[in-house]
């Protein structure tokens, strides 16, 4: 018996030596080994579920971003400075929706890639520039949201020159091509070798924490900061312009003052509307205007309405016009940094713990929560950014529904 046990002791021990002493053929088998495939964690009703899911999010980030590519193309009223970021916005969370999500799918699922290695780093280059250039488009558009308020004046001024916004909608593409994209191509040439498994697909840098901090740093810090600084800045300029319009931007006119608060407001910046609210407001005043004319050069009237009191009554109708609109852009604004933020967190800081201890103290689920994540933010920007518009507004029901906006337009005139 004693012998029995001795012996049982000594092949468990031998067991243990030879597999301790196996070498590891391949860099991922600590990161093959604690990823689990969903297809061996949940059921098969979870499984179709997760799929459901996941189509009708790509069908979503389609739909809604190609519906704003249309609006653009198919209303010219659309066709100014500011919203072509919005298209390029779109036309980036558009091919993430088409390209990214259909391919990344059957992957998630099963736990295995199938398709090689060539479109392995194809779908890796499309997916980080698609993501990162929609990242550098939504602080393009606050930044032109920041000027159109608190630079009125000159920012109305470059509206003729469309190669302004052209020079930086390329820039964009750039620089999110130059953060990833030559690391996901050559990174393993540069290396040596691949760390990254047959069936599996990901970045060689996807454990290198030092990497993934600078690259997330350009990527997300910097922008959720830039972001957060334009929108701060926007809610001060309002409120400053609102202290200042409460004692003086709507005075009754005094003999020689209306000349000198004028001249004030235009160097506050307040006089000009921004382009969105040009029509608006130019349709909403004229009128006002024309009658006010024709009244004060009417005989019955006599001077009860003088062309000093006309051009105060315009100016303040303006100038309140403008005040409204800030505000919204301003509201639109902090949307843009709660909703980009909550996407981007948890994904980014999970990215670099991970990269910190080499993908062992983060669960896998956890991960592709916050990478999915990650992609509502490009099936959401559809809602949060034209929808802010009256124009988007109009462009779309003209498009899902012709006959309302018919209607509409008929009853407006």
């Amino acid at each position: 018996m004693q012998l029995s046990s001795q012996t049982e002791l000594t092949w468990i021990h031998n067991m243990h030596n030879s597999t301790a002493e196996t070498p590891h053929t391949d860099g991922t088998c600590n990161e093959t080994l604690s990823t689990q495939s969903p297809s061996s964690e949940f059921s098969l009703g979870v499984l179709v579920l997760l799929a459901f899911l996941m189509v009708l999010l790509a069908l979503v980030t389609i739909l809604g971003n190609i519906l704003v590519i249309l609006a653009f193309i198919m209303d010219r009223n659309l066709r100014h400075r500011s919203n072509y970021f919005f298209l390029n916005l779109a036309i980036s969370d558009f091919a993430v929706g088409v390209f990214c999500m259909p391919l990344y799918i059957p992957y998630s699922l099963t736990g295995k890639w199938h398709l090689g290695r060539g479109v392995c780093k194809l779908w890796l280059a499309m997916d980080y520039l698609l993501c990162t250039a929609s990242v550098f488009n939504i602080v393009l558009i606050s930044y032109d949201r920041f000027l159109s308020v608190t630079k009125a004046v000159s920012y109305r001024a470059q509206q003729g020159i469309t190669s302004n916004p052209v020079i930086k909608m390329v820039a964009i593409w750039v620089f999110a091509f130059l953060l990833y994209c030559p690391a996901i191509l050559f990174w393993e040439h540069v290396a040596g070798h691949s760390v990254v498994a047959a069936d599996q697909c990901y970045a060689e840098f996807f454990n290198n924490w030092y990497f993934l901090l600078c690259a997330s740093t350009l990527e997300f810090f910097v922008p959720l900061l830039s972001v957060t600084y334009f929108n701060v800045h926007i809610f001060h300029n309002i409120q400053r312009r609102q202290r200042h319009g409460s004692m003086q931007d709507c005075e009754p006119p005094r003999s020689g003052s209306l000349s000198w608060r004028c001249c004030f407001s235009l160097r506050q910046g307040v006089f000009s509307p921004p382009l969105e609210a040009e029509d608006s407001v130019s349709s909403s005043m004229k009128p006002k205007k024309e009658s006010l004319v024709t009244e004060s050069s009417s005989p019955s009237r006599g001077n009860s309405v003088t062309p000093e009191n006309d051009f105060s009554v315009s100016f303040c109708a303006r100038t309140r016009s403008k005040l409204q609109q800030d505000k919204k852009i301003a509201k639109s604004l902090a949307i843009i940094v709660c909703v980009f933020a909550i996407c981007w967190a948890p994904y980014t800081l999970l990215m670099i713990i991970r990269g910190a201890c080499q993908g062992t103290c983060v669960h896998n689920s956890l991960y592709e929560i916050t990478f999915w994540l990650l992609w509502i933010n490009s099936s959401l920007n559809p809602f949060l950014y034209p929808l802010c518009h009256v124009k988007f507004r109009m462009a779309f029901m003209k498009i899902l529904c012709p006959k309302k906006f018919a209607t509409l337009r008929s009853g407006s005139f």
